[in-house]
């Protein structure tokens, strides 16, 4: 993996599971400044200079009315009093992670992620679930290849396998 730990404040079971659909899925906006507070809450701010999300891809954006780990990721900063930035694009459209088994994961995000500017040394990345840590690791990929020596991931959940 390209990055150094991986936190999240929940598992994504139980009541999580439906937090994250209505969040994500069904557009519910005001639960992301409640997901930084629970996660805020849950997760002991990393040492970073800057916080930064993984990149809505354009297509499945397009039916959202927000983006959760942009969300988390403004709400985060807010708490943790760090700056926040938009520092990688996707570099193509990717497949549904879900659609693939575990295996196929990290093949299907690899080289989806660019830095837009050069990084900052800490780096704290952000997403909504980590479930085989693929897209992080891409994304951080991107973000080392631009200068950063070391990237966390905080999210709001993380699949229990």
């Amino acid at each position: 993996m390209a990055f150094a730990t991986a936190v999240a404040a929940f598992a994504y079971a139980g009541p999580a599971r439906p937090f994250v659909r209505a969040w994500k899925e069904r557009g519910l906006r005001l639960l992301a400044p409640l997901a930084a507070e629970l996660v805020a809450a849950q997760v002991v701010a990393p040492a970073a200079h800057v916080i930064t999300y993984i990149p809505p891809d354009p297509a499945r954006q397009l039916t959202r009315s927000c983006h959760p780990a942009e969300a988390l990721a403004v709400g985060l900063a807010r708490s943790w009093q760090l700056p926040s930035a938009a520092l990688l694009a996707r570099t193509r459209s990717a497949h549904r992670q879900a659609s693939f088994p575990r295996a196929g994961r990290r093949a299907n995000v690899e080289g989806s992620f660019t830095a837009l500017a050069e990084a900052p040394e800490r780096v704290l990345l952000v997403d909504d679930v980590y479930t085989t840590g693929s897209t992080a690791s891409a994304a951080a990929t991107a973000l080392r290849a631009a200068g950063a020596r070391r990237v966390e991931v905080v999210t709001f959940a993380r699949a229990v396998r």
